[in-house]
């Protein structure tokens, strides 16, 4: 089994995105027992008002990889609402959200098919919780957010895609480890984000350490 060294996320309210205490040109290296590498990439960075965390119960959070469509959406519409700032005031601004929503989502279930040249594997992994233990203050969230699973309406709290593949669009190749081929197949981390309303609980340390433990099986 291969053993992933990571230096511990810190994550802020102020941004969507995963960042590491030793970051370098956008990646982090990894030893392994495999020849394989483990590489963060910032999905994206953006700005919000501050606002008090909601604390949560983590004895009903999911944490997995999900093909379900409903909860694809769900995920897109989360990232959607992570990495863009918005004027509810704007004219035809839900029909913006809805056509950007449907873009990561269509381009979403393309990499998970398989259907994307260059991406050998992709997994969407989310952070759930029970639509029923989020309180008033994350209804914008819940709307968004929820799907149905088994019966139950669940809310996508939490979101990332782990991917393997040679690089990232518009990512600059690294030289480390040395002594590799050029179809090397690293792992890569995108669209890491936590809803907005629930930072500070731990989330995305979750949702990282899930996709740690997909990618060693991928090996």
């Amino acid at each position: 089994m291969a053993l992933l060294s990571f230096p511990q996320p810190s994550f802020s309210y102020r941004c969507s995105s995963i960042s590491f205490s030793s970051w370098h040109q956008s990646s982090v290296v990894v030893t392994t027992a495999h020849p394989f590498r483990f590489l963060a990439v910032a999905a994206a960075t953006t700005t919000h008002r501050q606002q008090q965390s909601t604390p949560i119960d983590k004895s009903s959070l999911i944490v997995a990889e999900t093909a379900s469509e409903d909860q694809l959406w769900a995920a897109a519409c989360l990232r959607v609402r992570s990495f863009y700032n918005f004027q509810d005031s704007s004219y035809g601004i839900q029909d913006h959200k809805r056509y950007l929503a449907e873009r990561e989502f269509e381009a979403l279930k393309e990499r998970i098919a398989g259907k994307r040249e260059g991406f050998k594997r992709v997994s969407c992994i989310n952070a759930t919780l029970p639509l029923s233990q989020l309180s008033s203050s994350a209804d914008d969230l819940c709307a968004a957010c929820k799907f149905a699973d088994n019966g139950e309406d669940r809310v996508v709290v939490g979101s990332l895609d782990l991917n393997q593949c040679l690089w990232l669009p518009e990512e600059i190749a690294g030289t480390k480890p040395e002594g590799i081929e050029a179809d090397f197949a690293r792992a890569y981390l995108s669209n890491v984000c936590v809803a907005r309303e629930l930072h500070r609980n731990g989330l995305g340390y979750e949702i990282v350490s899930k996709s740690k433990r997909v990618a060693e099986k991928w090996v």
